[in-house]
């Protein structure tokens, strides 16, 4: 026979219930002593016990894999196999370096974020104080067992879920429900996880272990995969996808009409089909995009913030909807006084000695008090203290007597509870201003017996006390309303609360409110999302079905959170940030982490973006103009009878002076511009131009060899289709350099002289090991020319540079439009989000994990008292 506790007990001791039951199920544990430690064993054994709560990040082992098997590694490491067999020089290998380069970026940034995010949750794990063979112990979170008695005082964090046995305390669970103001919990009543006491002292049994805590309960709708949401990183995926469909049947096809059709040489026509293979793929870019956001995310640092995804700062930058959390983010999570009116016969500083005198006396640890002793610090305390009367949320008020006054500080309404029409005014024009006005009063006649308001009380001073707006909001809401971001207030407070802080913030439309909790369809969340500027009273589900209304309407959607009660929105964001000072559960599903909690930090990271999207989408057009203009030549020596004029080392001289080096100096350089326009269209129809150039100057050279220099050798034809496509790719990467600024024209001159110096500079002489270092039998090349074929070749260049400006300025208004053909496309593909606003926005709660985190206002406790006593559901099939 076990004592079962009574969950339906009054406020009063209620005599237990003896019932039958299995083993382990809650029991009334002694609040005197605890548990002994042979019952913590047994329940320790029996995994009765809380275990690790923290959504735990990536493990070495998934970095690794990510960015190693990958489909960029497989097909050149299958292509490098397959050169070994037919022409094992090593100059052909060359691509095989940047693939080295990428996995390591990808894996050096992953483990850096994941050692930073380890390091800051294992300094915010929080201890609990427990009750144990009579003795206070504290001990880990994860060590808590069910039944244990914890000891709950002020400042504490409620570490599992559990029911009030001994004592009374004050809750905050704004971190659960988005509501900052205190609630009381009594014996009977039942504490959840991830809440903070305010004030009090008291024992708790706890009840709930491990998964079923509340906190893992609503965390864990937030444990799903959600694809990045990088425009970037799904253009490049696509272009991937793209990719592994065309290179397959072109390789397969160039390799057969060569070889069996055209009857080529079998190791030559290998070695060629393999070049046009990795021509075709931009293997540099991938490496290009992380190298530009890892430096986005190493200088992110700098400013205490941790990116955990590679692509956020990109996603931040396309933001045109910022959702902010009031409390932590917007305001400091603290209270400050604004200052007082005195009316009655005490003056300024005889106002202030007695707020000081009345809060030294008493012990009071809550926000206003904590915000009237920074008031008055510089202040010393004076008197005699007679009488102490503490703060309790069912009087709204606290007292002290000293030297014979009686002194009372608390809401007005309570204190005076018939106020005159005056004090009526005075409270109405400062709550519409966001102000909590505080009352001191004062009488000569003592407290009552039972802790009652003295007689006779007089009013001496209201004391305005708001929530303390954290000194870069104003700045920083203004910076993202200059940038034509629309900035939503979603808050679980009274909606007039929460926009009176925002006004106070800064923050334009404040008018334009609403409460939450008068909505009762899910078509009034749709058009709400779109309507208003400010949310109050939203529930987890709520701010969850806002975020979805908002995205499935186009925009792309910024969260900021802190709490359990924002994991959902947070998850669903395309792009969330985090308060270190919040939730493990909202760190841990965010794509940054401010690790000073600071707000300004976010027009940094805009800032990064900018830098990043605009350089890169410049850089990533000399990537794909390689891409365009292979696909095209593959499909050209498909059709005619000529040898392919390119082996794996050509490409590598080809990739390194026209796209590798100075793309990177491009994408690293400080670019403030705003994000316009989509990556992949601005960038396929920027290449575009230089893609058919370089297929106009390959006919021309092919031409020349078939009519006019029929004596062309084939190393030598190859070096004059190089030259002639090194010469466009020069030519477009003058184009993408504009506006010409010092650092553009050296880097398009350094890489013309080392273009020329490789054709002429001889290291033949010098070995390393077995290997000379002769840069002509690296790229393979040869300056054996004669005049003839020389002044040919510059002829040819000649017309091909006529022929880019033409089709320069003929592909200028290929992606002007808003919806071109281009772009159509690429929404049909889903790499662009649809333009589709009538879709169905409000997501289907699933039973478990989301169904728990449905809060009633105000009322957690008996929400989930409801919830313990209903049978559980079985999961639905998805």
């Amino acid at each position: 026979m076990i004592k079962k506790l009574n969950l339906k007990k009054s406020k009063e001791e209620a005599a237990p219930i003896e019932v039958e039951t299995a083993a382990f199920e809650q029991f009334v544990t002694d609040t005197n002593t605890g548990l002994t430690s042979e019952q913590v064993a047994e329940r320790v054994a029996a995994g009765k016990i809380n275990g690790e709560q923290t959504i735990r990040t990536k493990s070495v082992w998934q970095i690794l894999r990510e960015n190693i098997f990958t489909f960029f590694n497989f097909i050149f490491v299958a292509l490098a196999i397959i050169l070994a067999f037919f022409n094992p020089k090593i100059g052909n290998f060359g691509f095989l370096i940047l693939i080295i380069f990428n996995s390591l970026a990808g894996i050096i940034q992953g483990l850096r974020s994941k050692r930073i995010m380890d390091k800051l949750a294992l300094l915010s794990a929080p201890k609990a104080i427990t009750l144990r063979d009579g003795e206070e112990v504290e001990i880990p979170l994860e060590q808590i067992v069910l039944d244990d008695i914890a000891i709950l005082s002020a400042g504490k964090q409620i570490c599992a879920d559990g029911v009030i046995v001994e004592g009374s305390i004050e809750v905050n669970e704004s971190l659960i429900t988005g509501e900052s103001d205190a609630i009381v919990k009594n014996v009977g009543d039942k504490v959840l996880s991830g809440s903070f006491v305010v004030s009090g002292k008291a024992k708790c049994q706890v009840e709930h272990i491990g998964q079923d805590n509340f906190v893992m309960k609503i965390s864990s709708g937030a444990k799903y995969v959600k694809k990045p949401t990088s425009e970037i990183w799904r253009s490049l995926m696509f272009v991937v996808k793209v990719m592994s469909i065309i290179i397959v049947p072109i390789g397969v096809a160039l390799l057969l009409v060569k070889w069996l059709g055209q009857g080529n040489e079998l190791n030559s026509t290998v070695v060629s089909t393999v070049a046009s293979v990795i021509s075709m793929i931009p293997n540099g870019l991938v490496a290009l995009a992380t190298t530009v956001f890892c430096v986005s995310v190493i200088r992110l640092s700098k400013h205490k913030t941790v990116a955990q995804d590679l692509y956020c700062v990109e996603t931040l930058a396309r933001v045109d909807v910022l959702c902010l959390d009031k409390t932590g983010t917007i305001t400091e999570g603290t209270m400050e006084v604004n200052g007082f009116d005195a009316v009655g016969s005490l003056k300024e500083n005889e106002i202030k000695q007695a707020i000081k005198n009345f809060f030294t006396a008493l012990e009071d640890d809550n926000a206003t008090a904590n915000a009237l002793r920074a008031y008055v610090q510089d202040f010393d305390a004076k008197g005699n203290v007679e009488a102490r009367v503490p703060f309790s949320s069912a009087r709204k008020w606290s007292g002290v007597r000293i030297d014979g006054k009686s002194y009372v500080i608390g809401a007005a309404e309570f204190v005076f509870p018939k106020q005159t029409d005056d004090m009526k005014a005075k409270i109405a024009e400062m709550a519409k201003q966001g102000y909590r006005v505080m009352v001191l009063a004062m009488s000569d006649s003592a407290f009552g017996k039972d802790n009652s308001l003295p007689k006779k009380l007089e009013a001496e001073a209201y004391i305005y006390i708001t929530d303390k707006i954290r000194d870069e909001a104003p700045d920083t809401l203004k910076y993202f309303r200059e940038q034509g971001v629309t900035v939503k207030i979603i808050s679980g407070d009274n909606p007039e609360t929460v926009r009176a802080v925002a006004l106070r913030a800064g923050l334009k439309d404040c008018e334009n409110i609403i409460d939450m909790s008068t909505l009762k369809s899910e078509q009034e969340v749709y058009e709400a999302a779109e309507k208003y500027t400010i949310f109050g009273r939203v529930l987890p589900d709520q701010k969850l079905a806002l975020v979805k209304a908002l995205k499935k309407n186009g925009h792309t959607v910024a969260m900021t959170g802190d709490g359990v009660n924002d994991v959902l929105a947070l998850k669903e964001a395309d792009c969330s940030v985090a308060m270190a000072s919040g939730s493990d559960a909202a760190k841990n599903v965010s794509s940054l982490v401010l690790l000073d909690s600071n707000f300004a930090s976010m027009p940094k990271v805009v800032a990064e973006g900018r830098r990043s999207i605009n350089n890169l989408e410049r850089s990533a057009s000399l990537y794909l103009m390689k891409t365009m203009y292979s696909i095209l030549l593959a499909i050209l020596f498909l059709c005619i009878p000529t040898e392919f004029p390119f082996e794996p080392r050509h490409l590598t001289i080809i990739g390194m002076v026209t796209i590798g080096i100075p793309s990177v100096v491009l994408a690293l350089e400080p670019n403030k511009e705003r994000v316009t326009g989509h990556f992949l269209p601005k960038v396929l129809s920027s290449a575009l131009s230089g893609a058919i150039t370089v297929l106009i100057g390959i006919i021309a050279v092919i031409i020349t060899k078939t009519w006019i220099l029929k004596d062309l050798t084939q190393p030598q034809f190859q070096n004059a289709c190089l030259i002639v496509t090194t010469f466009v790719g020069l030519l477009y990467l003058f184009k993408v350099s504009q506006p010409l600024t010092i650092i553009h024209a050296l880097n398009f001159v350094a890489m013309i002289g080392i273009f020329i110096g490789c054709y002429f500079v001889d290291l033949s002489k010098v070995k390393v090991g077995q290997f000379n270092l002769s840069l002509q039998d690296f790229f393979g090349l040869t300056n054996d020319f004669s005049s003839n074929t020389l002044k040919t070749i510059m002829l040819i260049c000649y017309i091909v540079l006529i022929l880019f400006i033409i089709t320069v300025f003929l592909t200028r208004n290929v992606n002007k439009k808003e919806e071109s053909v281009m772009v159509r496309i690429l929404r049909k593909c889903r790499v662009l989000p649809p333009l589709d606003k009538k879709q169905d926005c409000i997501p289907q709660v699933e039973a478990t994990g989301v169904a728990e985190a449905q809060l009633v206002h105000n009322e957690p406790s008996e929400l989930v008292e409801e919830e313990v006593k209903k049978p559980k559901k079985k999961k639905a099939n998805k």
